[in-house]
């Protein structure tokens, strides 16, 4: 097994990633034949609500990872909640799952999709600086859910 530092998570939502800000965070790979990770976010407890609904309905998540370093380009991961456990004012949520294809291009892929909204000068440079921050779900991505 390997463990990584979970730098920051978002998880998508009605096509939009929300970000839950971490107090910690630790990312498994479990190098089993199944290919499975663990991802444990430890959170303000006023999520906690939301986790326990995705845990009970079994729900798959798309979740978008930022491992070890701020400037590593997010890892997608498909999971489920597999438990939510409250700790004094904070809850930790076990998610488990496995990693979808790398994303090792993000900006090349995100300029080739403005380009082909037909964005241009002073506004292609805005939507991609602001896209850049954001990371938004690519149109490929979304054709391979």
């Amino acid at each position: 097994m390997k463990t990584f530092k979970m730098i920051s998570v978002g998880i998508l939502i009605d096509d939009k990633i929300q970000d839950f800000p971490l107090e910690d965070g630790i990312i498994i790979n479990q190098e089993n034949s199944h290919r499975m990770w663990i991802l444990e976010l430890f959170i303000d407890q006023e999520h906690q609500q939301l986790f326990e609904g995705w845990k009970e309905s079994g729900e798959l998540l798309e979740a978008r990872v930022v491992i070890s370093y701020p400037e590593n380009e997010p890892a997608g991961f498909r999971v489920a909640v597999d438990a939510v456990q409250q700790i004094g004012e904070h809850i930790s949520v076990l998610l488990k799952g496995r990693l979808k294809r790398a994303r090792t291009q993000y900006a090349e892929h995100l300029l080739e999709e403005l380009i082909t909204e037909g964005l241009g000068g002073e506004e292609l440079l805005k939507r991609f600086e602001s896209d850049m921050r954001e990371r938004p779900r690519l149109k490929k991505d979304r054709e391979e859910a």
